[in-house]
């Protein structure tokens, strides 16, 4: 799938900090998939996942999985 960071519309929680610091951005694909990448590098390598790998990350965390 082709893309660039460019096209995409990254959004990151509410909750971060106002200077942005430790902070993901996430990006939805065409696919319905997801981008994650580092909001203090913007042009880092993104993480990629499926809808399927997405779902059950955040199930898992909704679960406690990570606490």
């Amino acid at each position: 799938m082709d893309f660039t960071k460019s096209d995409l519309i990254w959004r990151k929680a509410s909750l971060s900090s106002a200077e942005g610091q430790n902070c993901v951005e996430v990006a939805t694909l065409p696919n319905g998939g997801q981008v994650v990448r580092d909001s203090k590098n913007p042009a880092s390598p993104t993480l990629k996942f499926t809808p399927g790998e997405w779902n059950t990350f955040i199930s898992s965390v909704k679960d406690g999985e990570f606490d």
